[in-house]
């Protein structure tokens, strides 16, 4: 999906994605509130479809290559582009990651957190953390002149010593006023190998880590991506810019 262009941004349309990933993080802030068992999905959508507009933004998901709702909401097994629906609720003990994507002024701000609805089992609170986790040690991987698969390195070591497995077919991405771009960011590889690191460049970082096997199949809507095991997977996503001195990330909520 989009184009494999690497392109670096300048400060001017960097400010552009802080203030886009900023409203992204709130918006995120917002739906988090919503997480609670009986609530559906489609509420969860149609909230976010009414805060984007109201805060002067649109959702870059809604109609992408025929996308059919504003948000992803991939509960427990769904690994990622869960479609929501009226009839998809929430129940206790559910993990639920809420993907958002809000364009301000023609700039995307891109980021995801798994939440838990009511009590968490000790498992799926486990995957969450280290999803967490993943995360962070992913974004501190990240250094200019450094290479791509730093990344994916620090996040697959983490995952697979926690006994959990990293998800191959679903990368981050380079990110700017169009939604995909290069460079590919996958959440495993080897250090020192990949596409160099570069001042300027935007992307973003979303690990999938899934309880048991890392392989997925796609449900009959072409979107819905489960785990093939049918075992939990969870994901966090920030979208970083790469400073002179190290990362900036620019989806941090408040």
């Amino acid at each position: 999906m989009g184009n494999d262009t690497i392109t670096l941004l300048s400060p001017r349309e960097i400010e552009k994605m802080r203030r886009a990933g900023r409203l992204a993080a709130k918006l995120l802030d917002h739906l988090a509130d919503m997480v609670k068992p009986g609530v559906s999905t489609l509420e969860i959508n149609d909230e976010a479809e009414r805060w984007t507009r109201a805060h002067g933004a649109k959702s870059a998901p809604l109609g992408y290559h025929g996308f059919p709702k504003s948000i992803c909401t991939s509960i427990n097994e769904v690994i990622c582009h869960g479609i929501p629906s009226a009839d998809q609720i929430l129940k206790d003990g559910d993990i639920i990651n809420i993907d958002v994507t809000p364009i301000l002024e023609g700039y995307h701000g891109d980021t995801s957190q798994t939440f838990f609805v009511g009590t968490p089992s000790p498992l799926a609170k486990k995957l969450v953390e280290v999803t967490r986790e993943c995360l962070q040690r992913g974004i501190d991987a990240v250094q200019p002149g450094g290479k791509i698969g730093d990344i994916g390195a620090a996040i697959q070591e983490y995952a697979e010593g926690q006994g959990f497995s990293v998800v191959r077919d679903f990368v981050g991405h380079g990110i700017s006023n169009v939604f995909h771009t290069g460079p590919q960011v996958p959440h495993y590889g080897t250090r020192g190998k990949g596409k160099k690191i570069r001042p300027g460049m935007v992307f973003t970082i979303e690990p999938m880590i899934n309880e048991g096997t890392w392989q997925h199949i796609v449900l009959k809507d072409g979107w819905t991506a489960i785990t093939k095991d049918g075992k939990l997977s969870a994901q966090f996503e920030h979208t970083i810019a790469v400073t002179e001195t190290g990362v900036e990330i620019l989806t941090l909520s408040d």
